[in-house]
Parts: C-alpha cells; structure tokens; sequence
C-alpha cells in the first residue's frame, strides 16, 4: 500500500531529528497530513532553501549564506580573542548571552576515539591555521563539559599554549553534563565571565 510504505517514509525521517522518537514523530506526521499541510509545505521549502544556501564560513566553520559569517565579516569584534565551541547551535547560545565580543572557531563536534572521530574530522588543522595567523592572543575553550568535550579542550589547549596564546576555559556555572545549547544565557554569561586557565 502506496500510503502506508510513505507514511512510513516520513515517520522515519522525522525520527531523525534530536529528541525525536517513535510516538513524537508519528503525532507530527498525522498532525502535518491531517491538519497542517500548507505547513509542511512551507517546512519542505525552508528546507530545500536552506539546503541550497546554508554552508560553512570559510574562516570560522560556522553556518553561514556568505563566504564568511556575519561574526567574521564584523569589523567590531576583537580578533585577539577566539572561542572554540562544538557546534553552531553553541555559538547562537553565547552570542546571546551578550558577554563575549570576539571571534570563533566551530569545530562541528568533538574528539571521540571510540567512534573514530580524530582531530582530523574536527578542523584543528584549519585551527592550527588561524592561530599561526599571529592575530590570536587568548583561545576560550568553550567545549562543552563532558568528558569528550573536557579532552577536545585539553587537546586544543595544548596546541594554543604550544604557540604561546593563552588558553582559557569557561567556568564551570555550566553544569558538568550540560550542552551549551540548553544553558539559560545568565549561566553563559558568568561562565564567559569566570573563565580560568586551561
């Protein structure tokens, strides 16, 4: 049966998404079918468009229309400061917390041996590129405060005090366990403020 086998086809990929599991995505799929399909429409070409448009900032990592973000491409942020998050949901979450004016590097995830993921795969030779730039002077780590998140940041803090930038760490008003994401921007921004060596 043509329907089901597509019902089926768009139960599965909403499950994709973070938090989604069988019974959320099958509430959403009728919930689209039955009452909101000019909705999902509307959600189908968002998508497509932001497919089409959305990549990574060339300096940065970040999402981005433009060759570089609108961070990168700001005039008024501080270029002696750069902050390493995990991903871009995690820059969104500091930039609104207001505490900190200067640049990032995206690193699309963290170190995780155990699931192959290495240096490689998060950026730090594209890293180490920006900072033998000579324009960075303090590197935030602002990974999150889990244990592949705790060594992603004592890995690139080794590499930034190896070039003799300071290297610092968000305090701990994130709780250990937490996703930057999730973090009321309060919490942020005191962690931004009561940064530590790393």
């Amino acid at each position: 049966m043509n329907d089901t086998t597509a019902l089926e086809a768009l139960k599965q990929a909403l499950r994709r998404l973070p938090g989604v599991g069988p019974k959320s995505a099958s509430r959403m799929a009728f919930h689209l079918l039955e009452r909101d399909r000019d909705g999902a429409r509307r959600i189908v070409q968002a998508l497509a468009d932001a497919l089409d448009r959305i990549t990574h900032c060339k300096r940065c990592n970040n999402l981005s229309e433009a060759e570089l973000c609108a961070v990168c491409a700001s005039p008024r942020r501080d270029r002696s400061l750069l902050c390493i998050v995990e991903s871009p949901s995690d820059l969104v979450s500091l930039e609104q917390a207001g505490a900190y004016n200067g640049r990032y590097f995206v690193l699309m995830g963290r170190l995780s041996p155990l699931d192959g993921i290495g240096p490689e795969e998060i950026g730090i030779p594209r890293l180490e590129t920006l900072l033998n730039e000579g324009d960075v002077k303090e590197v935030v780590l602002a990974t999150n405060l889990t244990v592949e998140g705790e060594a992603t940041a004592h890995f690139i803090g080794e590499l930034v005090r190896a070039r003799g930038i300071r290297a610092t760490r968000i305090a701990y008003g994130v709780p250990v366990g937490g996703e930057l994401e999730y973090t009321d921007r309060n919490t942020l921004a005191r962690a931004l403020a009561g940064r530590r060596e790393a």
